[in-house]
């Protein structure tokens, strides 16, 4: 997830994160006993997307739209390409998810963030344990 979306659980959810404990590993660290989601109202992109077909619109250098299309490698296993589906047949991330990317890259680095510049969710706990 992305810094300001880690930012947002870590407020929204401090007392959880202060004295409740990551699910076990192998699952997200913020699934109940039952399997529920505990921040679901703060959830991330990430997890509002998962497994969808993802086409992201976005301007180059050069102020043309390009598309890009992409979707978790589990989730494309076994089915249709990419390019052979039609654009209704994606979740359309749009400029609010990308407005939203464009501040966190203004943000810049931290010691949350992966080489990737992601945060995992699993370190918001570990980092206050």
């Amino acid at each position: 997830m992305t810094r300001i979306e880690a930012e947002r659980i870590r407020s929204a959810h401090a007392e959880l994160l202060a004295n409740g404990a990551p699910h076990a590993s192998g699952a997200c660290a913020f699934l109940d006993e039952d399997q529920a989601c505990r921040i679901y109202t703060d959830r991330p992109q990430v997890c509002r997307s998962q497994g969808l077909p993802l086409r992201i619109l976005f301007e180059d250098e050069a102020g043309e739209i390009e598309e890009r299309r992409d979707i978790c490698p589990l989730n494309a296993e076994g089915g249709p390409s990419l390019e052979s589906l039609d654009e209704d047949q994606f979740w359309l991330v749009g400029p609010f998810e990308l407005k939203i990317q464009q501040l966190d890259d203004a943000l810049g680095g931290d010691e949350w963030q992966g080489d990737d510049g992601r945060v995992a969710l699993r370190e918001l706990f570990e980092r206050l344990g």
